[in-house]
Parts: structure tokens; sequence; C-alpha cells
């Protein structure tokens, strides 16, 4: 199956390294390119992409707002944006989590390493730069909530809500399997089951949840 991607960088130059790498992949097609936000929006409301590569610092509406249009907009549900940035810790990089990307890496990403987070992206998982996600949680975590009952989290069957606190601490579905003594498979429909009931977009999304509930809090692992 072909993965369709948009481009939104501000810089030509930028947009046509990634269109020269992305369309050297014979699974991989790109299908526009976009050098404002507004554009952005414009180009995955015509083209229904299924990744869009989102630059955050851009004229004519930033990469923040954008990806909050397209995120929020039904008829892009199958559309999920990854954030291409050159600042790691970037407070934009927070607020574009939180606008519901499911993911970001940084502009001097291994070009192998991009394809394969396209790929990750495509297939519905999500994916934060190594190194940064704890420093990045913690930052979304700092205007948590305290603990209290919500309506989604209390769906959850304990084992759901173990599942849920191995995926806040950043952990894959096979290292969720050898923590919990299940197989990888049951890790993953756990998993699956987790994101239906709450009603978020995928593990990043569930991850936020998790912090802004008050179920996990800042330092812990």
């Amino acid at each position: 199956m072909t993965i369709t991607v948009a481009i939104a960088d501000d810089q030509q130059l930028v947009r046509g390294g990634f269109r020269a790498l992305l369309e050297a992949e014979g699974d991989i097609r790109v299908v526009g390119e976009a050098g404002t936000g507004d554009e952005a929006v414009a180009v995955a409301r015509t083209e229904h992409p299924d990744v869009v590569l989102m630059d955050l610092r851009m004229p004519g509406g930033d990469g923040i707002e954008a990806t909050e249009r397209i995120v929020g907009d039904p008829d892009l549900s199958a559309t999920r944006v990854l954030v291409v940035t050159t600042f790691e810790l970037d407070d934009y990089v927070v607020a574009a989590i939180q606008a519901g990307a499911s993911g970001f890496v940084v502009k001097d990403i291994e070009p192998v390493e991009l394809i394969r987070a396209v790929r990750v992206i495509a297939a519905g998982d999500a994916l934060l730069s190594p190194g940064v996600t704890k420093r990045l949680l913690s930052r979304v975590a700092e205007g948590a909530r305290p603990p209290r009952d919500d309506a989604r989290l209390a769906s959850l069957t304990d084992r759901e809500r173990d599942v849920l606190l191995q995926v806040a601490a950043g952990r894959s579905n096979d290292e969720i399997a050898e923590a919990l003594f299940v197989s990888p498979l049951t890790a993953k429909t756990h998993v699956s089951r987790i994101l239906g009931k709450t009603g978020v977009r995928d593990r990043v999304q569930l991850v936020v949840l998790a912090y802004e509930s008050g179920l996990v809090a800042p330092g812990w692992k």
C-alpha cells in the first residue's frame, strides 16, 4: 500500500530535499507541498494524505495552529501529523503534541530514520525522538491536574490501567509484554482497547492523557 505524504515547510529547499528522499521509496508518494500553515491545512483537505510532515515556524498560520485544524477536522481523521523541527525542546513542540501531533523528529535526523518515522506514523503508531520523551512529558505535565476521577480512565479495567502506566513510561508493546508477563500480541490488543475506550488518536495522546489526568506525575518511572 502506498503511503501518501504532504510536506509543510517555509523553505523550498527543505521541501525539495524531503520530497526527493521520500519519493525514492517505492511505497511513499508525496501528494503536495505547503509553505505556510494555511497552505498545509488546504493541502491536507484537498489531498487527504496519510501523513503531514509539519514544520512549526511558518508564516500564514504556524504549524501548531495548522496541526490543531487538521487533527480537529472530522474529514481528516485518517491524516496524522509528524512534526519536523529544528529544536527538540522548543516550546512549540510541546504545544504541537498537545494540539494532536502523533510525534516529532528533528531536522538533522538520519534519512533512514525519517523514512521509518513516516511509516510508523502512517501505520497508526506514534513516535517521539529518542532521549527527549521524558523531558517533553514533564513539560506537558507542568499544568497537570491533581488525580481525579476521569470518565475515560474509569472505563478501563485494572489490567488496562496497568498497560496505560506502561505506555506512559514510553515502553513499546514488547517491553510492556515483558513487564506484565503477557504476549506482545496481548499487549497490542490492550493498547488498542485503551485507545478505543478513551477516544484518543494514538499512543502519544494516551501519554498526554495519563499525565494531564494526574494518573502519573513528573518523575514517575
